[in-house]
């Protein structure tokens, strides 16, 4: 065979790529504790209190709580550290990465009609990093299942000629693995992967000129298999608000936030398997795929506070769902002992998938502050979302009504409860905070609830204030390996540490 020498090929698939599954719609629809280390460091208790860049994220009208402009910029390190258990092995990971957390300023005009009740108007511009993907992790232990049924699934599942799979003349296997991933679909693609990497076959390999023939065996007999399965993530989810906000006559306060979000997210993973089976023709394998995923949103935020005293205040905001449109790549890499020695150029072969639509759920957050002067503070915030709602579109596609049948099935509303509280001494501000998160499913066995707590110390220098925050939060995942064929799960135990500081100063 001709070998072809190629960077990348470009392709469309249709419809769409077919690896979409619940989990893209849970990591796009939840919010992490980012933002300023105030905020951090009460948990992000703040929708009934304001004053804060990040609260102007939680609730708009709380910027019109500013007495002056005010700008504040914010600073994160944050370790992921992961005790990860699959089938009795056990492993564990840390990693660490400092970034941008929160930058954002807020521009406050006193109404120079002294007989308006309208004390004063807020301008804002506030960024935040809403959710932190770069996480890494290893699982091995020994498995009586392999890596072979993900690739006979998809022919089980749909019947594929072997002539499909087999090069035309002059056809290269890069060549023919774009052909088939533009004209049949990502699940052909994957047969054309098992079959050439060695780990499936013809049902009848002396009959090759049957080109109808759509049954297939393994080439790895069955026993234990020993897998190392290594996750490798990195990118962020980013909202910037445009906030606009107003003061009626120092009692409530109303406030808008016009979002613009975007996603920047890479997945990396990587399967090897080995075994000594008695008749097993593969012995040893690595598959690998790298997603690369980027994507822009749109939601709609309205907030108000009311104090009801001059201590008690209650907070009401209503996020819109955030609708996104999403462009994915993917590339993919196979050998195996007796793979075709050509099977490393689909390496360089770029599968980009034509662009989809997401929408996820909206929000609700009810808060409630008591201030006592300037001693300090407490605060509690509730909130509600119901991830069932979550919609892949164009929902009239056969694949993502599926989809979205299994999202109404297996996901559930959830609530958020944050409490946090801050006592002022002199110019130093002590902080602490909890948060309790509500696994988004059903049964929350593959997907845990989040317990967190923050710690944090602030000092006021006048017109410049230095905030330090510490907060920790766990959760447990069952982490299932594909979506079809090897379906195990690794047991995973993630431990999420953050240090954060902020600058803030009047303007």
């Amino acid at each position: 065979m001709k070998k072809l020498l190629m960077l990348s090929i470009g392709l469309l698939v249709t419809p769409f790529i077919e690896a979409q599954d619940i989990t893209d719609a849970i990591r796009y629809s939840m919010d992490e504790i980012e933002g300023t280390a105030r905020y951090r460091a009460m948990s992000g208790a703040f929708g009934a209190l304001g004053g804060d860049m990040s609260s102007v994220n939680i609730n708009p009208a709380g910027s019109a709580i500013f007495n002056n402009s005010h700008a504040s910029i914010s600073l994160g390190l944050t370790n992921n550290k992961n005790d990860v258990n699959y089938f009795s092995g056990n492993n564990s990971s840390s990693n660490s990465n400092v970034d941008l957390n929160q930058l954002g300023a807020a521009f406050i005009f006193e109404n120079i009609n002294t007989n308006s009740k309208w004390k004063k108007f807020s301008l804002s511009v506030a960024y935040d990093r809403s959710a932190n993907f770069d996480d890494d992790w290893v699982a091995s232990g020994q498995n009586t299942n392999s890596i072979d049924s993900y690739f006979l699934s998809f022919t089980n599942n749909v019947e594929i000629p072997f002539g499909v799979l087999k090069l035309q003349p002059g056809e290269n296997i890069e060549q023919a693995y774009a052909a088939i991933g533009r004209t049949n679909g990502y699940a052909m693609q994957q047969a054309f992967l098992g079959y050439w990497s060695g780990i499936i076959d013809p049902e009848n390999p002396d009959n090759n000129t049957n080109d109808d023939e759509t049954n297939y065996l393994s080439n790895i007999a069955s026993g234990n298999f020993n897998q190392n399965y290594l996750y490798s993530s990195t990118g962020y989810n980013g909202k910037l608000a445009f906030n606009f906000a107003a003061d009626y006559d120092d009692k409530l306060y109303f406030g808008i936030n016009l979002n613009s979000h975007f996603i920047d997210y890479e997945k990396f993973t990587q399967l090897r398997e080995t075994n000594s089976n008695t008749g097993s023709l593969v012995n040893n394998l690595v598959f690998e795929n790298l997603l690369s995923t980027t994507g822009s949103g749109f939601s709609v935020q309205l907030g108000t506070i009311a104090k009801l005293t001059n201590e008690l205040r209650v907070g009401l905001t209503y996020n819109s769902p955030t609708w996104y449109r999403i462009s994915e790549e993917l590339v993919q890499g196979i050998d195996s002992n007796i793979a075709d020695p050509e099977i490393g150029y689909i390496s360089s072969v770029t599968n980009v998938y034509e662009e989809y639509k997401l929408q996820t759920p909206g929000k609700i957050t009810a808060s409630l502050a008591y201030v006592f002067g300037k001693k300090g503070l407490l605060s509690f915030d509730y909130s509600l979302k119901d991830y069932s709602n979550t919609k892949f579109k164009p929902t009239s596609d056969i694949l993502f009504s599926s989809l979205n049948n299994d999202i109404n099935n297996n996901l559930t509303a959830a609530a958020t409860y944050k409490v946090g509280g801050e006592y002022r001494y002199k110019q130093i501000s002590f902080r602490g905070g909890y948060r309790f998160e509500e696994s988004p499913y059903e049964d929350n066995n593959s997907y845990g609830d989040l317990n967190g707590y923050s710690l944090g110390l602030g000092y006021n220098f006048g017109n410049l204030n230095l905030d330090f925050a510490f907060s920790q939060a766990k959760r447990d995942v069952e982490y299932q390996l594909y979506n079809i064929g090897l379906t195990d799960s690794a047991s995973i135990e993630s431990k999420i540490t953050n240090f954060v500081l902020t600058l803030g100063f009047n303007i």
